[in-house]
This record gives structure tokens, C-alpha cells and sequence, in this order.
């Protein structure tokens, strides 16, 4: 009886040569499970388009990015198209039926594929406008918000969840990112940290950058309110004034953030000022004390070898300078008696200050009355025989009254004393601070905030080359101070100098004057060596380096040895430096200072390093800013690059964590790009 085979349970193979291949059950089973995994993604997928996804509805497309419209969270989505990615999400509330999830709106811009705009229920207008900037591969959005009456609340909230942002305004505890920051909605101007410590500082721009390689820039025409909450969302509105005020931004979105950051950039010409700034710190009223204390300081700088310096004097001080020169003091129209010869100030390369403010008590203010020009003065017009009422406002423990920079024959006076004035004193260069506060109390917008600081950096671009300002615009190339520190090893203090390094660059202020070593908000000189020490380090690698406490002022004599070598080294090694890349800032608007994410753009470990920072993109400098740490961990950036310790010349791979870096006192870690 012939043998019987087994039938086979799945599909075999025959040949027809001699040679046959067996059946492999395994086979068909695999190809069973294919086939029902791909029903299931299919299914899954169909799923996913038609009812997980139903919310999402595109609203513009360009080649690179595009927007769609998610009704569940009411948010704008800006997203790559090759690899959709997030760039950023934006909360607009409640528009339409918030019930319904519908489509964002029809496009009544429908004959344009550059541009969508809709109306909302006859509550808003929406307008977007398409950029496309094919050779750097990005694209820009144009948004412009349109409320149809007065009673329409409009806040848009940008989330920072999962995207490290950068830009905007300073505040007191300067980070970096600012994620961390938590700021209430409020007034989007500059105001007095010092008077308000919850506010924004005396640098502030409407620009921000986040690290998926978006920029949102909102519009410095309309009023806002802006707030950075603990809940990771950036949120703005216009404020509530008498006429409606629509809410516009652009939304640029490229390959990476240096690339969008290369944009956006302003562009902005001149030298930096190459001499370290002494602040002479006096508390007195005789000017015959302070000019003793001038003579006396002068002695120790010459006797230390370090003469080649600019004292700076406050305003106080310039004041009671000015004062025993002159017999008067009086307003334009009337002549100067003969100055008194102070042959010593002369001698002197001092920096003088002056602001906007004039005290109530000044024989100019009560001149000005006198001769009709109540106008020289922010004033309001009284409702009753319609006269101008200069408004007082404290300034540095008195009552004054301010200048009115938006009337041409105000301006004309002004600069007019300051020449004169800072001629008599033979000033190196001119501060002009008070720009930051603010007299909001019914005045006309133009006058107030973000507009006066403007309208101030114009007025001391006319002053000259040699202005110093303590509130500006990157639009103006000029000289900032930045915001005093506290004398402590916290973010208000010495960890705050990094972090408002790269916020400063990043708006387009390159050229800053950083607060005294061991900081300015404390009115005598401090004891702490270490802090000195650190401090020093970090900044003399900044285009000036000040001083309020003199190295001579401690026991131990190295530390005046000490500042020696670092002023030599900032003479020789930085300045060059900077002179270098300002002439590359002004040909391509990069930044002088540079976060370590302009080198690796790509690399995520580069967006929250805070305590390191590039000067152009050769040199990496990373302080200590811990107290009594001589090691630290040290991040190099780039692969395919090669950094070398300045000091010891060891040679390290970009990529590369140096963990517990030795980094004595007296030294700061300095690493070269070696060039390939």
C-alpha cells in the first residue's frame, strides 16, 4: 500500500528539477500577520484621518511650512510640512461657536494662495499675509487681528511647552531660556526695576525666538500686555484704550533657530569704547568734598598704574561739578557767567550724566514758567481755561518735572545745555539715564513708555558717538547700560550677568556696559573677594569692564595684581576681538555674543546652557559663577570641531562634556576653535 502523505496545512512550493525546496509553515503565517497588521493600520489610519483628526483643518500652506486651524484647542498650529514638526502653537480663545468644532472660516482671499482672511461672526477680522524666502528656506506669516468693536477680548497665548524661548524684555532675575520666568500680563514697556522689580527692564524689544527655529514678532505700533505664566505659555493682548487696537504679529518659521534668528536681526554700526569705567560713589552735598574725593581717586589709579580709566560720575555728582563752575545757572536766553577754572577735571577722562528730569526747585523750571514755556514739560491741558500743567513725578527723592522730547524747541535747549555743560567738565563720553520712567498718568501714548525711550536714543544719537544710554532701541546704534545687580552669587547677581549677556545680543544690542563688579544696588563697596574675583573674569570679556569697588580696597594685594592682568588681557586679547566681529556685525548682523546653539543649532543640549557664551564663533568662555567652586562641568558644541583650553593648550572634540573641569580662582576657562 503506497505511503500516504500528510496533507500540508499551508501553501508548499514545488520544483520541477531534481532539487525541491521544503515547505515552511512559518512563511505563510508571517504573511497572515502582515496582512492583518495592515488592515488594522488601515482601519487605524482612516480612523485617525476622518475622526481623530477632524478637528484639524489646514488654513495656509506655503512649500516649507504651513497653518492649521485645531478647533478642540481653539489654537493656530505652525508646522513644517516635510516633517511635521510643531513649530509653534498659538491659543487664540474663543472664536465662533465654541460648542461646535468646525473649520477655522471660509477664505474670502480665496483668488490669492498667498493670503487667507475671514471675519469671525462680526466680532473680528483675520488677515494672513505669506512670505516665502525660498534660498534660506523659510517662510513668514503676516497675522493681523482686527476687533469690529470695543467690547471683543483678545489674548493669544504662545505655548512653551517643549520649545525653549529667548528675546523679548529683561527683568530682574535675568534666565536663559525665559522659560522660567514668571512675569504677570502687564503694560509691555520699560520701566524702573529698581521701583518695580516685578516689571520689564530697561531693554525690551517685541522679538522672540524659540528653539524649533521660529521668530514671533509682534507689532511695536499697538499698546500691549504681555505676561509669561507658570503654566509654560506666553500670552499678549492689546491694551484696553480708548479705540480699538488690532493684534499683530509675524511668525516666521526656518530650518533651525540661528537660521531665523539671521532674519530677523537688526543691523547696527559703531565701536565700542575700549577703557574700563570706575564709578565714584560719593555721598555728599559740598561740591568742594566731592571735587577732594575726585583729586584723592585720581592719586590711587595713577599710584596703582591704573590711570588709564574713565571715572564716572552720577548725576548728582555732575550736578555739584557743574555748580562750582558756575556762578549761574540759568535757561537758554540768558548768557553764562564766567566759569571757574577746574584745571584737575580737565585733566580727567570722566563720563557725566544727565536726564530728562529737571527738580521743581530748579531756577530753569521756574525760568521756564516765567517765559511761557510750560511746553518744554510733559504737561496735560487743564480742562478749565485750557493751560498747560507741567506733571511732577518723583525721580531720585525729589519732585521734578520731565522734558517733553516730542517738542523740537524742548530738544534744542537740551542739547544745548548738555554741550555746553559737558564741554565745561571736558567729558569723555555723556550717560543719559531716565528714560525708563514713566509719567502714564493721562498722557497721550506718544509721550510715555516704549515711545519716549525711542524719541530719548534719538535725542543722544544727537549728542554724539560718545552717548551712553540706560534704556534704548536696537533700532538706534548706541551704547546701553545694563540693569544693576545685586552683590549676591543668585540670578539677581553675578549667575544674572550670562543670561542678560545673550538676552542683550540676541535683541540686537551688542555694544553694553555691564553694572559694576560686585553690582550697583548696594551703596558701598563689597567685602566678598571670591565674588569680586568671579565677577571680574566674566566680565573682561565684555566690551567695557566697570568697577565701583577698587581692587586696592582688599587685603590681599593679588587681587589688585589680578585686576592688572585682566585689564591687560581684556587691552590685548578682547578688544581686538570685538573690533573683529563688529566688522562682521555690520556686514552680516550677527551677534557678537553668541549662545552655544549658534554653533549646534540642532543639538537640544545647547538651548538652556546659561552660564557659558561665545564671542563670535572662535572663542568659549565659561566662569565660574558658583561660590567656592574651582571645577565645573563645561559644554563644547559642534561636532566636527576642536576646541583648545586657552591656558593649558589640551585639545577637546566639539560634542564633548567636560565634567568637573578644574577651573582655579584666579583663572576663567577660555577654549579657542581650532581652525581646520
Amino acid at each position: 500500500m503506497p505511503h500516504l502523505r500528510k496533507p500540508c496545512p499551508y501553501p508548499g512550493v514545488s520544483w520541477d528539477s531534481e532539487h525541491r525546496a521544503e515547505p515552511d509553515p512559518w512563511k505563510g503565517t508571517a504573511a497572515c500577520i502582515a496582512m492583518g497588521l495592515l488592515f488594522v493600520m488601515t482601519i487605524g489610519l482612516i480612523y485617525w484621518q476622518v475622526v481623530d483628526q477632524s478637528h484639524k483643518h489646514w488654513v495656509l500652506q506655503g512649500r516649507f511650512t504651513g497653518i492649521f486651524w485645531d478647533s478642540k484647542k481653539h489654537s493656530l498650529v505652525f508646522q513644517t510640512l516635510s516633517e511635521d514638526k510643531t513649530a509653534v502653537e498659538v491659543s487664540v480663545g474663543q472664536v465662533g461657536d465654541p460648542d461646535l468644532h468646525v473649520r477655522f472660516a471660509r477664505n474670502r482671499c480665496w483668488l490669492n494662495s498667498s493670503g487667507f482672511c475671514t471675519e469671525w461672526d462680526g466680532r473680528l477680522e483675520v488677515k494672513m499675509v505669506l512670505e516665502q524666502d525660498e534660498l534660506l528656506h523659510m517662510e513668514c506669516y503676516n497675522i493681523t487681528w482686527m476687533p469690529l468693536h470695543c467690547h471683543v477680548d483678545m489674548r493669544h497665548c504662545f505655548y512653551m511647552e517643549n520649545i525653549f524661548w529667548y528675546g523679548g524684555a529683561g527683568v530682574q532675575a535675568q534666565k536663559w531660556p525665559i522659560n522660567t520666568v514668571n512675569i504677570p500680563l502687564q503694560p509691555f514697556t520699560v520701566s524702573d526695576l529698581r521701583l518695580n522689580p516685578s516689571g520689564y527692564g530697561s531693554v525690551l524689544d517685541h522679538q522672540f525666538f524659540g528653539s524649533t527655529g521660529v521668530a514671533v514678532l509682534f507689532s511695536p505700533d499697538v499698546p500691549l500686555n504681555v505676561g509669561i505664566d507658570s503654566s509654560l505659555k506666553l500670552c499678549v493682548e492689546p491694551q484696553h484704550i480708548l479705540v480699538t487696537q488690532p493684534l499683530q504679529y509675524r511668525v516666521c518659521v526656518g530650518r533651525n533657530l540661528r537660521a531665523v534668528h539671521q532674519k530677523i536681526a537688526h543691523e547696527c554700526r559703531h565701536r565700542p569704547p575700549q577703557s574700563s569705567l570706575w564709578k565714584l560713589v560719593v555721598n555728599t552735598d559740598s561740591g568742594a568734598r566731592l571735587e577732594k574725593k575726585l583729586r584723592m581717586f585720581a592719586k590711587q589709579l595713577k599710584r596703582h598704574q591704573l590711570n588709564e580709566v574713565i571715572i564716572s560720575l552720577d548725576e548728582h555728582s555732575t550736578s555739584l561739578l557743574l555748580k562750582m563752575g558756575y556762578h549761574d545757572y540759568l535757561i537758554k536766553g540768558h548768557s553764562y557767567s564766567h566759569a571757574r577754572n577746574l584745571p584737575l577735571i580737565r585733566h580727567l577722562n570722566i563720563s557725566v550724566t544727565f536726564t530728562p528730569y529737571v527738580s521743581v526747585n530748579n531756577q530753569q523750571f521756574q525760568m521756564s514758567l516765567q517765559e511761557g514755556n510750560e511746553a518744554f514739560w510733559l504737561s496735560r491741558l487743564t480742562t478749565t481755561q485750557g493751560h498747560l500743567v507741567p506733571l511732577m513725578s518723583p525721580w531720585k527723592g525729589d519732585i521734578c518735572v520731565k522734558l517733553n522730547i516730542s517738542n523740537p524747541a524742548a530738544v534744542r535747549w537740551f542739547l544745548e545745555q548738555v554741550g555746553t555743560e559737558s564741554a565745561q567738565l571736558d567729558a569723555e563720553y555723556i550717560i543719559l539715564e531716565g528714560g525708563e520712567g514713566s509719567l502714564s498718568d493721562g498722557l497721550p501714548e506718544v509721550q510715555v513708555g516704549q515711545e519716549y525711550i525711542t524719541l530719548l536714543a534719538g535725542l543722544a544719537m544727537r549728542v554724539g558717538r560718545t552717548a551712553i544710554v540706560t534704556s534704548g532701541t536696537s533700532d538706534v546704534p548706541l551704547f546701553i547700560m545694563m540693569s544693576p545687580l545685586q552683590g549676591s552669587w543668585g540670578y539677581t547677581g553675578i549667575k544674572g550677568i550670562i543670561p542678560s549677556i545673550l538676552h542683550y545680543s540676541i535683541l540686537g544690542y551688542n555694544f553694553f556696559i555691564s553694572d559694576a563688579i560686585g553690582g550697583s544696588l548696594v551703596d558701598h563697596m563689597i567685602s566678598d573677594e571670591e565674588l569680586f574675583i568671579r565677577w571680574l573674569e566674566i566680565v573682561s570679556f565684555l566690551p567695557v569692564i566697570s568697577f565701583q569697588t577698587p581692587p586696592w580696597s582688599f587685603s590681599e594685594y593679588w587681587v589688585l595684581n589680578l585686576t592688572k592682568s585682566y585689564l591687560s588681557l581684556h587691552h590685548d586679547f578682547v578688544v581686538p576681538l570685538l573690533l573683529k566681529y563688529a566688522h562682521e556685525w555690520k556686514e552680516t548682523t550677527n551677534p557678537i555674543y553668541r549662545p552655544l546653539w549658534w554653533i549646534s543649532p540642532e543639538d537640544p543640549f545647547t538651548f538652556t546652557i546659561d552660564d557659558e557664551f561665545l564671542i563670535g564663533s572662535e572663542v568659549l568662555v565659561a566662569p565660574v559663577t558658583d561660590q567656592g567652586k574651582v571645577e565645573r562641568n563645561i559644554y563644547l558644541p559642534g561636532d566636527g570641531i576642536q576646541w583648545r583650553d586657552r591656558w593649558n593648550g589640551q585639545v577637546f572634540d566639539g560634542g564633548t562634556l567636560l565634567r568637573s573641569y578644574s577651573v582655579r580662582l584666579e583663572k576663567v576657562a577660555v577654549f579657542l576653535r581650532i581652525q581646520s
